[in-house]
């Protein structure tokens, strides 16, 4: 087994390991929902709604990546199968036949969760000493409370 870049005890590397897993798994799921929402969107808005909700997903595609890889650079195992993601995220999926409006809050709801999982992470991360962690989860957290607030905008 290869040493992580920061040394971690065994219990502070399973409890940080535990909440980037579920980080992936919000993002995830709030990937898909970005997406299904992008194809399934229609509307007055539906120009500049399929356009955010693809910027959504593209944004938590590569969101998901950078936080998966943080748990293998901790010498964690990365969560990858998408029947545990759907069982541990607190984002739910829905069917894609919701209303433009409908879309908007449950995208804004899903971006405030994934902002306060994530709000967290980067405190337990900074109770270990893991600042790696503890910037990414800020920086991920930033880019989820945007688009909260973008999709907030839509509402009036």
């Amino acid at each position: 087994m290869t040493q992580p870049a920061i040394a971690l005890s065994p219990d502070a590397q399973k409890e940080i390991a535990d909440a980037l897993n579920q980080s992936v798994a919000e993002t995830v799921v709030t990937t898909m929902l970005a997406q299904n929402f992008h194809w399934n969107v229609k509307g007055m808005a539906f120009g500049e709604l399929h356009r955010l909700f693809q910027e959504i997903y593209e944004d938590h595609f590569q969101g998901q990546d950078d936080l998966a890889e943080r748990i293998r650079a901790i010498d964690a195992h990365a969560e990858g199968m998408l029947a545990g993601m759907l069982d541990r995220s607190k984002v739910k999926e829905h069917d894609g036949h919701q209303s433009d409006r409908e879309m908007i809050e449950i995208l804004m709801k899903a971006e405030e969760t994934i902002a306060a999982t994530l709000g967290g992470l980067g405190e337990l991360a900074a109770s270990h000493g893991d600042t790696l962690t503890e910037d990414l989860a800020i920086e991920r957290g930033r880019a989820h409370e945007k688009f909260a607030w973008m999709l907030r905008a839509h509402l009036g």
